[in-house]
């Protein structure tokens, strides 16, 4: 199993999700790679099995929107049978940007492997060790 772990952080707690869910995903046996967006090619997210995209929640809860959003939106052009993962960090609001998220998702015809993982702030150690499971099961 191929998996992509593609985020955008900006202030380290995405990132510190990311980095144990690529922790997870390796433990379970996937030949995975941690990407941060900035680097990405949407051509190229395309040929792994598995995506597991992650963004903090921005504004009026709403996705990165300098860098992830213009990825994602390319991206979603292309996601029907594509199986898939969503996490991110927030400081704010309910979980609105991550239901949005999903939904657009769905509606682009992607297979949601794992219920989607939404942290308050900076993750704890409990928090680390859900991302690290979130990866593991995303790849199964």
């Amino acid at each position: 199993m191929k998996a992509a772990v593609i985020y955008i952080s900006l202030t380290g707690n995405t990132e510190k999700m990311a980095r144990a869910i690529f922790e997870g995903t390796n433990a379970a046996g996937a030949d995975s790679v941690l990407i941060s967006v900035g680097d990405a090619v949407v051509q190229n997210a395309l040929e792994y099995d598995v995506l597991i995209l992650g963004s903090p929640a921005m504004g009026a809860e709403v996705l990165e929107e300098e860098s992830f959003e213009p990825f994602f939106s390319e991206l979603e052009k292309h996601l029907a049978g594509k199986r898939l993962a969503l996490f991110g960090s927030y400081g704010w609001g309910d979980g609105q940007w991550m239901r949005d998220w999903e939904a657009r998702c769905k509606a682009a015809g992607a297979r949601l492997v794992e219920e989607s993982l939404i942290v308050h702030e900076t993750p704890d150690v409990t928090d680390l060790e859900k991302c690290k499971a979130f990866g593991s099961n995303a790849v199964k």
